[in-house]
């Protein structure tokens, strides 16, 4: 029997994570550059970066059903094709058309990364799932980080002309991970899924996932993904005529995320996965409050708190999932995860269109609103097409809002659940000792 070495696995994992997160920020701090480039509307741009969000959810529903059949490595050999496809197509894009195909092997490609590294996750440390989760999952933010700062930090440094634009130059950066991970997969030998470890039979898998509480995560899981990939990727967007500091926003942001995930382990265990998600909630709300109604210095503090609420939504709702409905396996993980991206594409194209309607509104009765896009800077038009993007990002953000305000009515109800759970549970044991 070939040794496994679950400490490589999981650095492994977290490089393939990277490269996923690295698409997310990168592309956040481009979609601007990409829509002046190839003259984009925000309806373009919004689907475009859906592209990545429902391309995501395919992979990985695909994907967990075809996991335990075919294996982890097979899957991540997969996503390491798709990624070099996505990242090579993108630098070379010509236009909406060149820019949304490879968006989209991208999004598969961060899929199949979800679908095989989740149950990976799992397999590797049954005994602190949500923990492990947790740490794995810092390098989503981590990397977006990363991203944001190599757009940030290059835009400052550099201008590139002739052959090789700037964002294509940061859009390649992603393939040394890629390179990397794809190496280190190639080499190792790999676990079979928690599920399979278990003896739990392909039928009960199935049955399981008919069981209420998940189907009640899976519903949860679309606000909580909204709440947090959302407002990270249009962040820039949003408040760039707010704020000359909205990419920097993102970062720290993403930066929170990083430090809360790393130190999940004694939150998790102080609170439990469902106590983690109601305060979660709490700070999601009052983060994007904050982001929604205020300018200057507090933007930063809606972004502190905001960051500190959705830290933990992501990994710790698949925790919660792994340790209380274990027999869903790698298909009821990577429901989650396929549902929660395919919520933010759709809300991430509906809110383009929406935001394209509010900047419309704005502008004056009857005005062609590409020609205020494209006008020249400093000019009558281009001055009131800036105003008009200055009160509409703020708008979404506050419709946005709504999201974590349910969430926290609905964790609570779960708090509420899983107490009165543990209690009927002591009460059966009472029973039959």
């Amino acid at each position: 029997m070939n040794p496994i070495n679950r400490n490589q696995l999981f650095v492994a994992s977290c490089m393939a994570l990277l490269v996923t997160s690295l698409s997310f920020g990168i592309r956040a701090g481009i979609l601007n550059t990409l829509g002046s480039e190839f003259n984009l509307t925000a309806s373009q741009l919004a689907s475009i970066a859906g592209t990545a969000f429902w391309g995501f959810p395919l992979a990985v529903i695909i994907g967990g059903f075809l996991v335990d059949i075919i294996g982890m490595k097979r899957l991540l050999v997969l996503a390491f094709l798709l990624h070099l496809a996505g990242i090579i197509l993108t630098v070379f894009a010509k236009g909406y058309s060149s820019l949304f195909i490879s968006t989209l092997c991208i999004g598969l490609a961060n899929g199949t990364v979800e679908a095989a590294c989740n149950p990976l996750v799992t397999a590797l440390y049954p005994e602190n799932k949500t923990t492990k989760l947790n740490h794995f999952h810092l390098w989503f933010p981590g990397g977006i980080v990363i991203g944001s700062l190599i757009v940030y930090l290059t835009n400052k440094a550099f201008t590139l002309t002739g052959p090789i634009n700037l964002w294509q130059l940061q859009v390649g950066v992603m393939l040394i991970p890629a390179l990397i991970y794809g190496y280190l997969f190639s080499k190792l030998h790999f676990p079979v899924t928690e599920r399979v470890a278990a003896g739990v039979s392909t039928k009960e898998m199935y049955a399981s996932l008919l069981n209420p509480l998940f189907i009640f995560m899976i519903v949860l899981m679309f606000g909580t993904a909204i709440t947090e990939l959302f407002t990270g990727q249009w962040i820039d967007v949003l408040l760039k005529n707010v704020t000359d500091n909205a990419l920097l926003l993102l970062t720290i942001e993403t930066g929170i995320m990083v430090l809360g995930r790393g130190l999940a382990e004694p939150v998790v265990h102080r609170f439990s996965p469902q106590g983690v998600l109601l305060i979660s909630a709490i700070l999601s709300a009052l983060g994007l409050y904050i982001l929604g109604h205020s300018a200057g210095g507090m933007l930063f503090v809606g972004a502190i708190i905001f960051g500190m609420g959705v830290c933990y939504f992501w990994p710790t709702m698949l925790g919660f999932v792994a340790e209380n409905l274990p027999k869903t396996g790698a298909v009821g993980l990577n429901l989650m995860g396929g549902a929660g991206m395919f919520a933010v594409s759709i809300y991430m194209s509906f809110m383009g269109g929406y935001y394209d309607r509010l900047i419309a509104s704005k502008l004056p009765a009857g005005a062609e609103m590409s020609a205020y896009a494209n006008a020249a800077a400093g000019t009558d038009m281009a001055n009131t097409y800036s105003e008009a993007r200055k009160v509409a990002g703020p708008e979404i953000i506050n419709v946005t809002l709504i999201i974590p305000i349910v969430l926290i009515l609905a964790f609570t109800v779960l708090n509420l659940y899983m107490r009165n759970r543990v209690k009927m549970h002591k009460k059966e044991i009472l029973k039959t000792a």
